[in-house]
């Protein structure tokens, strides 16, 4: 199978997979996203972003999001709160300011305006549509909806937003260009618990992805892949029909699985590590550890 060369596109979206319920976390979320919940003075997803938005080849934030939430990110996005455009002709941007220009994108109301918090590059916010964990289009068909509804056609960095990261986003683009493949991410995991929830890898020596396995009862490997990925320009007509091809559609590793089967990748091991917030006790002790 050939190799592309090492220089990628060089033009990189940003996408944020943050369209579900985080039913694990009861009230906490029941009306609020799980990303915007606080830690200290910022956010889960305002700490990745802050990171995200120094990277030189990042050049937009996409966040999908659903239509129960849209508004709040919008909010969150905005500063003071979105204006919205009541005629709905279509998506409205800020051209002034220092905040980031903001676009809404499917359903939900089109932002005009705001002050914006920290990130400098442009953010778009697509509203699935969706308003129950009940209807909910699943993680990839998430990715799908965004990427034919912004017409994407550059390089993919594709993150969930519900983990503290204690290294830099930098770093793993740096990676993809120097192997020149789509890439993942992967950490060292001892627990076989909890390698046997969670997407396990095997690496040759250069790391290259030999195999990938979901939730494996015996794991391969103790190579973990924790929800983050870049798919380069080249592969992005895989991405596209690995639905209609059987990619499952629910967790963003399902993508993962699925390109590692139909592409060259390459697993990039985590320089530090990560605090993943996926029930109140984890979120309640991120507070505690990380928000003072």
């Amino acid at each position: 199978m050939t190799i592309f060369a090492a220089k990628t596109n060089k033009t990189m979206k940003n996408i944020v997979i943050a369209a579900g319920y985080a039913t694990r976390l009861g009230e906490l979320t029941r009306n609020f996203p799980k990303p915007l919940l606080k830690i200290g003075q910022s956010t889960i997803l305002g700490r990745m972003l802050d990171d995200i938005d120094q990277i030189p080849d990042i050049d937009e934030h996409i966040i999908i999001t659903n239509h129960k939430f849209a508004p709040i990110f919008q909010n969150f996005l905005l500063g003071s709160g979105p204006k919205t455009n009541p005629q709905g002709s279509g998506p409205k941007t800020n051209p002034q300011g220092s905040g980031p220009k903001i676009k809404s994108e499917g359903p939900g109301p089109d932002l005009t305006s705001g002050p914006g918090p920290r990130v400098k590059k442009p953010v778009t916010i697509v509203d699935d549509g969706t308003e129950t964990n009940e209807t909910r289009l699943g993680a990839v068909c998430d990715l799908l909806f965004a990427m034919d509804k912004l017409k994407i056609d550059d390089d993919m960095l594709v993150v969930a937003a519900d983990n503290l990261l204690f290294f830099s986003f930098q770093e793993f683009v740096d990676f993809a260009h120097e192997k020149g493949t789509s890439c993942i991410m992967c950490h060292e995991e001892p627990s076989i618990e909890k390698l046997q929830r969670t997407g396990v890898v095997e690496l040759d020596a250069n790391n290259k992805v030999l195999g990938m396995e979901e939730k494996p009862q015996m794991p391969k490997s103790h190579w973990a892949v924790p929800p983050f990925y870049i798919y380069l320009r080249h592969d992005l007509d895989l991405v596209r029909h690995a639905i209609e091809n059987g990619c499952g559609k629910d967790a963003p590793g399902n993508l993962a699985h699925y390109m590692v089967e139909h592409t060259t990748m390459h697993a990039w091991p985590m320089s530090a590590g990560r605090f993943d917030i996926g029930s109140l006790d984890t979120y309640y002790e991120a507070v505690e550890k990380y928000g003072k």
